[in-house]
């Protein structure tokens, strides 16, 4: 993998992490208009991260299914691996952005913060342990 763009997806990890922190923050301190602006930062940001992912790092898997085959060779079973956990984090970052958006439920945006925060935590570790790591 080319050197800058490994770095700039870094980069982008930690950018969204700053930005997750700053819904975090709003949330603890009970502001659900912040919090609403700096989720809706993260998910925007999130979306446009993985699609850009997707597209230049992660190949398509054959036949478009993202379960794994059984004999899929393990760069295979990775990327499709990685792909579902982009489905998971973007999925939960709309259900929290859709909290407080519609219904203005912080107390529920609050509750599922922990499963994104792991899920999010879980999955950059790994795609920079296993697929950005420097050669």
């Amino acid at each position: 993998m080319d050197e800058t763009l490994r770095r700039s997806l870094i980069r982008e990890h930690r950018s969204l992490d700053e930005l997750f922190g700053r819904f975090l923050a709003a949330a603890s301190a009970g502001d659900p208009e912040a919090a609403l602006e700096a989720i809706g930062l993260f998910d925007d940001e999130l979306r446009r991260h993985t699609a850009s992912e997707e597209d230049s790092v992660l190949p398509a898997p054959e036949g478009r299914r993202l379960v794994p085959d059984a004999e899929a060779g393990d760069a295979s079973r990775l990327h499709r691996e990685l792909r579902l956990e982009h489905v998971q984090v973007r999925e939960l970052a709309a259900m929290i952005r859709r909290l407080l958006e519609q219904k203005r439920d912080l107390e529920g945006a609050r509750r599922l913060a922990p499963n994104l925060a792991r899920r999010w935590d879980a999955h950059t570790a790994r795609e920079e342990r296993e697929l950005l790591a420097p050669d």
